[in-house]
């Protein structure tokens, strides 16, 4: 749809001389809203308050003086309920500290330094390592293979998941293509799951590289908004039945189902690669914090009872996405100069505003007191080649905030639009 198709020129001017009084009167607000990072509310970490209570048995289910050093994978319990949540066996987890961002920066930088199992030297050993990154993506992930001096690819996402036809031809042709970023459930920032089909074509296809390796971040595995919950194919499995069992990582945490500060996070994949992961992980640690994997698993207890908890989170935070919609469509639909996703899960909502208007979009916003993710921010090195992709987090800001925010927003998008329709 063009934009603002069917206005004259006289109208798109006079509506912009609107939306500028409407927008100085928000600047001289002094306002201060930030929805620059998908943090759960307070209202949520309230939710898990009690996972501290009972200290005062620190001893695993084997007997093992969680105070003390030793159990370099994760205590038995914690490996068992990670394992009933994504239908795997305890041999193909390791438990790890508060951040599965870490066991992923960990997971390359060994791979960089050392090679992972199957390789046939470390990735540092050659001349140029590349990523195939889904755009757009997580900002993280980006930073890390950034920082590494990996060559980032852009692949793009559609409905289902990343462009299969452009990564199929890829790695089937260049041994230097080793990686690639996944985030497979409500992915951050579009909200779409792969399809069964796209994981299966991921899990068998035919690579160059023999050591090609799939990091599966399933960090919103269980964070569903609504009874009607997306559903993914397990990697590890259809890797194994596809003759690739070692080809995938699949990395999760707590960070959004008890404290993002505090929470426990694991690896997962084939037995044979945990088992090396093992190996890799004795010479620089003896152990994480075994004291808070065996809270967390009394407090947890079980899959059924982390789905429970986690439609309490899903209760607070779904009344502001939907508030994030509804004020996008009342303000912007049929205008022709934004489209978003209604997700399922997850934490984010994908904006796509008029192409080249995205920097000026967070630029105006900022100027009226709300923070945004830097537009570019979704994509390998910061840069959008449209400029035209913001991520929205609604989770953190109290709803009134998120509203008013939603307000300022819509206005600067459509000013960012007008001027370029104009000019």
């Amino acid at each position: 749809m063009q934009a603002f198709q069917g206005y004259s020129r006289e109208e798109l001017i006079e509506r912009r001389n609107e939306l500028l009084k409407e927008y100085e009167n928000y600047k001289n607000q002094g306002l201060k809203l930030d929805m620059s990072r998908g943090k759960p509310c307070s209202e949520q970490l309230d939710l898990s308050n009690g996972l501290f209570d009972d200290t005062s048995n620190l001893f695993s289910v084997d007997g093992t003086d969680c105070r003390n050093y030793g159990i370099l994978d994760g205590i038995k319990e914690a490996k068992a309920l990670f394992s009933e949540v994504f239908n795997l066996k305890p041999e193909q987890i390791f438990v790890g500290g508060n951040s599965s961002l870490n066991l992923m920066y960990d997971l390359v930088i060994k791979a960089i330094v050392l090679g992972l199992n199957g390789s046939e030297k470390p990735w540092g050993k050659y001349e140029k390592v590349k990523f195939l990154c889904p755009v757009p993506g997580y900002d993280r992930h980006f930073a890390i293979t950034e920082q590494l001096g990996i060559e980032m690819i852009n692949i793009p996402m559609k409905s289902d998941g990343p462009d299969m036809d452009m990564i199929e031809e890829l790695v089937a042709n260049d041994e230097t293509i080793k990686g690639m970023w996944s985030i497979p459930m409500y992915s951050n920032p579009t909200g779409i799951t792969y399809s069964d089909t796209v994981v299966k074509r991921l899990a068998s296809m035919k690579t160059k590289a023999p050591d090609f390796t799939i990091f599966w971040d399933n960090a919103y595995g269980v964070h569903h908004l609504y009874e009607t919950e997306d559903k993914l194919l397990d990697i590890i499995s259809e890797c194994e039945k596809a003759g690739n069992p070692n080809r995938a990582y699949m990395f999760s945490s707590t960070s959004k189902i008890t404290f993002p500060g505090a929470g426990i996070s694991i690896i997962a994949s084939s037995k044979e690669n945990i088992a090396y992961v093992n190996k890799l992980f004795s010479k620089q640690t003896i152990g994480f914090d075994k004291i808070n994997m065996l809270l967390h698993v009394r407090f947890l207890k079980n899959a059924e009872n982390i789905r429970n908890h986690m439609k309490k989170h899903a209760g607070i935070i779904r009344p502001k996405f939907e508030a994030v919609n509804e004020i996008l469509t009342r303000n912007l639909a049929g205008k022709g100069i934004a489209s978003w996703n209604n997700p399922k899960g997850g934490y984010f909502i994908s904006l796509d505003v008029c192409k080249g208007c995205a920097k000026k979009t967070v630029a105006l916003a900022k100027e009226a007191g709300v923070t945004l993710t830097p537009a570019g921010a979704t994509f390998p090195y910061g840069k959008d080649p449209d400029d035209s992709n913001i991520r929205i987090a609604p989770t953190y800001p109290p709803i009134d905030e998120l509203k008013k925010a939603m307000e300022i927003l819509s206005v600067c998008i459509e000013l960012a639009a007008l001027d370029k329709v104009i000019e």
